[in-house]
């Protein structure tokens, strides 16, 4: 398995990570909103990069103090999926 990392400096960046990892694992976004009982149009917002007032604030927050933020996620086996 490959292991793959982002930093997440932007909404964009968070609904990027999201998205690679949504499909190593080999989700769709339905299966993904199921999983988590949201509607599949929040999973393509927040893939898309639509910012929240609360992403941006921790966003903020994590530029302000130094904090750094980032995603990482292997690509599942076939077997996996």
């Amino acid at each position: 398995m490959a292991q793959r990392t982002a930093r997440l400096r932007a909404p964009a960046d968070f609904g990027l990570a999201v998205q690679q990892a949504r499909i190593a694992r080999g989700m769709s976004q339905t299966e993904l909103a199921a999983a988590l009982d949201i509607p599949q149009s929040m999973i393509s917002e927040i893939e898309n990069g639509k910012s929240t007032i609360y992403l941006r604030r921790l966003l903020g927050i994590a530029h302000v103090t130094g904090i750094e933020f980032s995603a990482r996620w292997e690509d599942a086996d076939a077997t996996d999926r």
